[in-house]
């Protein structure tokens, strides 16, 4: 599954560094699925919904940090635990039970990401 950052988030931003796939913002930023991916234009999700990779989409917080879900690959292929729950010094960087994913579902999402 993805992880979520709860509103127990200091906002000390040492999780967003750490993520490989750029799927951390800071609380009230406009984030892309181009950032930090190999995404570009017009591209249709592994969940069916199609959007432009390089439009700017609206926050999911404006209070804290925010993880997108459909850029979070738990660092599979990358790392051998989440890297923002690793630095993470209040622990909020926790598993979302509402983006439940097998682990093969996190690596096929990777190589979309990254175009592997």
């Amino acid at each position: 599954m993805a992880i979520k950052i709860t509103d127990e988030c200091i906002n000390c931003g040492a999780c967003e560094p750490e993520c490989p796939n750029n799927a951390i913002y800071e609380a009230a930023e406009d984030w892309k699925f181009s950032d930090g991916t190999a995404l570009s234009g017009t591209i249709v999700l592994p969940n069916g919904d199609k959007v432009n990779a390089d439009e700017s989409q609206e926050p999911v917080s404006d209070e804290f940090y925010f993880i997108i879900a459909d850029k979070c690959t738990e660092c599979k292929g990358f790392h051998d635990e989440p890297q923002c729950a690793a630095v993470c010094p209040v622990d909020c960087c926790v598993p979302d039970e509402d983006h439940e994913e097998t682990e093969e579902e996190l690596l096929t999402k990777k190589s979309f990401l990254h175009n592997e």
